[in-house]
């Protein structure tokens, strides 16, 4: 019965820490029509984000990603504009711990899960959007996101904005 209920403790140890782990989230479309082949260059028209610490850190990681598929920035007038936009919202996770599971196994299953304790965790999101447009006819050419959850550790945030961009332009251009 001991040996039962340190199984069950641990389950549940393993199941809330494995849910309090965020996974990067990144979604890529792109204009199906478009021939990224005649794209060579960049311009960059608008970073739009609350904390102006982060432009610098963006522009640095998408022209590193573009710069490793060939892709060459220049002032103004490139063959593609790029913006981005920066946003944060607040989440809610509910994480619920079981203390006291009840007395074993009984005719129409468990024999309980004996009190619980639900507390609610509020936590911030950030979301990148960036977005590639035909310089001369101004159409979305191309569209990415990355959304995780912020750290308060600074370090750990340019780190995941920098892992996120690399997974936004992974498979970027797209093939025709």
């Amino acid at each position: 019965m001991k040996i039962t209920r340190i199984f069950l403790l641990s389950v549940a140890a393993i199941c809330l820490s494995a849910s309090g782990a965020s996974a990067q989230q990144v979604k890529t479309d792109y204009d199906r029509g478009a021939n990224f082949g005649q794209y060579h260059t960049f311009s960059w028209e608008k970073v739009k984000t609350h904390d102006p610490l982060l432009v610098d850190r963006i522009k640095s990681a998408v022209d590193g990603a573009l710069a490793a598929k060939g892709w060459t920035e220049v002032a103004s007038g490139g063959d593609v504009s790029v913006v981005a936009i920066e946003m944060t919202q607040d989440q809610e996770r509910l994480n619920t711990f079981y203390d006291n599971f009840g007395g074993g196994w009984r005719w129409g299953g468990f024999g309980g899960f004996g009190e619980s304790t639900t507390t609610p965790e509020v936590y911030k999101v950030g979301t990148l959007v960036i977005d590639l447009f035909d310089t001369k006819t101004k159409n979305l050419l191309w569209r990415s996101s990355a959304s995780d959850a912020i750290s308060s550790n600074s370090n750990k945030n340019i780190e995941t904005l920098d892992k996120g961009v690399r997974k936004m332009f992974e498979h970027f251009p797209p093939k025709s």
